[in-house]
């Protein structure tokens, strides 16, 4: 005769979740307090996370629209140590390269811009004044939000186009007006628009180079190339432009590419964006310690509860899983109400600068597993205390 053997009962998946919800709803004031410590430290990592990839998708955007295939050519230092100066006949030279599709120049001029002959010479505002060639605007794939643009008429003349920055700055709002520059009078005929990939154009008087050359004493010499070139054709035409440019002194010329600008801004922002996740992290972390906080008290709070169970039958590993089960499932609410706190964050804020709004899946899911991390490792302690309990201390406890 054989005699059976008594074997613990076994919590499975759906029991030990009724445990641990029970728990919970027995305190939905403190489960609520506990849980926002974890969801305000997720909601700052995903709104994060959230923004930083908006910004980088509205700039893929802006990229794509405005081309990579821009390149400036400028003068750099001679061997001396002083600003060198490109060829009056550089931009010619350029235009001869192959895979060239179009090219111009701006010129620096000694002179500012003013509203009226009455204010001081050395009151510029910032804004520099330029001759530009007319195809610059079709280089840059700029338009004009006023007025027109530089043509063969009108850089005979003493018109003047004003960058966006430089018409705010001298608080011109239409075409028509005139300004003072080089002693004497000159009709704005044209307000350009944004250019993000010459911000220096933005806070620019721009003449034509035969007007510049006639009244203003410009010297011809180009003091920024701009050039466009196939996609495929860009480094090549990059590694040849210093030689062509200046064959001569090729060392003395400076080659980049205002798209690497744009980027490497993107890069500074991500970096900030690397200090506000490690913010969220330490919000996280705070709520962590919360929820091991809150899960110590349950354990004093329900002793006799403990003790009960213990009596009953419950094993000491069932003791521990219901606690922990109980961290897990706080931290699992305060990570999905965190979650979807930021993502409309993110997204709203998105909206509003007008961008993409790109909330990475990998993101959410990461922020939620974060969560249910934190949840355990706040929840081992209170839980190893709560299996600890002796069943006969226990329901002695008042």
């Amino acid at each position: 005769m054989t005699r059976d053997r008594l074997s613990p009962s076994r919590l499975s998946p759906s029991d030990v979740f009724r445990v641990g919800a029970a728990g919970l709803r027995a305190r939905p004031a403190r489960v609520v307090l506990s849980a926002l410590g974890i969801a305000i430290g997720i909601a700052a990592m995903i709104a994060v996370i959230g923004i930083s990839s908006s910004s980088g998708a509205e700039l893929m955007r802006r990229l794509d629209r405005l081309g990579t295939n821009l390149l400036t050519v400028s003068p750099g230092q001679t061997m001396f140590g002083t600003k060198a100066e490109l060829p009056t006949t550089a931009l010619r030279m350029v235009k001869r390269i192959g895979s060239v599709r179009t090219a111009s120049a701006t010129g620096s001029i000694d002179t500012g811009v003013r509203r009226t002959d009455r204010i001081p010479d050395t009151v510029t505002g910032g804004i520099a004044v330029q001759a530009a060639t007319t195809e610059l605007l079709t280089t840059l794939e700029g338009g004009v939000s006023k007025g027109t643009w530089l043509n063969a008429a009108t850089e005979q003349q003493p018109a003047v186009v004003l960058g966006s920055e430089a018409a705010s700055r001298l608080g011109i709002t239409r075409t028509g007006v005139r300004v003072w520059m080089g002693d004497r009078w000159f009709t704005v005929i044209g307000l350009l628009g944004p250019m993000p990939l010459a911000p220096e154009i933005e806070r620019s008087a721009l003449v034509g180079v035969p007007v510049a050359e006639r009244l203003l004493g410009f010297n011809g010499h180009p003091t920024t190339i701009y050039e466009r070139s196939a996609d495929e054709a860009v480094e090549a035409v990059r590694a040849v432009l210093p030689r062509t440019v200046n064959p001569e002194n090729p060392a003395e010329v400076e080659v980049s590419r205002p798209s690497d600008a744009l980027a490497a801004k993107a890069a500074a922002a991500g970096a900030f964006t690397n200090l506000l996740l490690g913010l969220g992290a330490v919000a996280l972390l705070v709520g962590g310690v919360g929820v091991a906080n809150t899960m110590v008290i349950s354990v004093l709070e329900r002793r006799r509860e403990i003790g009960l169970r213990r009596s009953l039958g419950a094993t000491r590993g069932q003791i521990r899983v219901q606690f922990l089960s109980e961290s897990l499932l706080l931290s699992a609410l305060g990570g999905v109400a965190g979650s979807a706190v930021g993502a409309l964050a993110a997204s709203g804020y998105a909206l509003a600068r007008d961008w993409p709004p790109v909330v990475p899946p990998w993101a959410i899911g990461g922020a939620i597993a974060a969560a249910l991390v934190i949840g355990t490792v706040a929840g081992i302690y209170p839980a190893m205390r709560a299996a600890r309990l002796s069943p006969t201390v226990a329901l002695a406890t008042t």
